[in-house]
């Protein structure tokens, strides 16, 4: 099929595929929960997966089902993702409002064309459950604000990510990563994940750059 939906995965098989899609923030209604399993049931799909990065995997989709299983669920499919715990709206040690400011920053660049995929985690506090210090770009809330990381990852490769800048208001946050990403995309290489370009540019070089 040359017209396969993007994010679409061949499996061992060599027959079926897997689509992930993307809960914002890993938030969803029972309304939306529902609309899943609907779309799970309607074309048999023998597998669905909770990812690591709080999202839906259904696995073993029939490539003539694709388009109409993507069309019918409640979520985008594939794209940038924002990893993100309940913040302080809910969480007792949490000291931002993570869910708030990782919806805005999915919102503003998921769509975000640049060298490699990017994975980010938003964590209200120091205990870090979004994984903040392995994702490519990360959040980290302190009683004074956010710090910005970037370069973190957890593959074979792994590595903790260095800190940006400390203690940034939302609006100074957003824009400072905004400017990091616009910074990667012009000189990062083709397939350079976000570890790799830090290590290679040095992360006081980064800091000069866009401080």
């Amino acid at each position: 099929m040359s017209d396969m939906p993007k994010g679409t995965i061949l499996q061992r098989d060599k027959e079926t595929y897997a689509i992930r899609v993307t809960p914002p923030s890993g938030v969803v209604t029972p309304q939306e929960l529902e609309a899943v399993a609907a779309v799970a049931r309607k074309y048999d799909v023998p597998m669905l997966k909770i990812t690591s990065g709080q999202r839906f995997a259904l696995i073993g989709l029939k490539e003539k089902d694709l388009h109409a299983a993507c069309s019918e669920l409640p979520f985008r499919v594939a794209g940038h993702y924002v990893q993100a715990c309940p913040g302080n709206q809910w969480c007792q040690l949490a000291r931002q409002n993570a869910l708030e400011i990782a919806g805005v920053i999915e919102e503003k660049f998921r769509t975000f064309d640049g060298p490699a995929k990017i994975k980010m985690g938003v964590s209200g506090c120091g205990t870090c459950c979004a994984e903040s210090y392995v994702r490519d770009i990360g959040l980290v809330g302190t009683s004074k604000g956010w710090n910005i990381l970037v370069g973190g990852n957890s593959g074979g490769r792994a590595r903790i990510a260095d800190v940006l800048a400390k203690d940034l208001p939302d609006d100074e946050a957003v824009g400072l990563l905004e400017r990091f990403l616009e910074y990667y995309k012009t000189n990062g290489k083709t397939k350079q994940r976000v570890a790799r370009f830090v290590e290679a540019r040095g992360i006081e070089s980064i800091r000069e750059a866009l401080l």
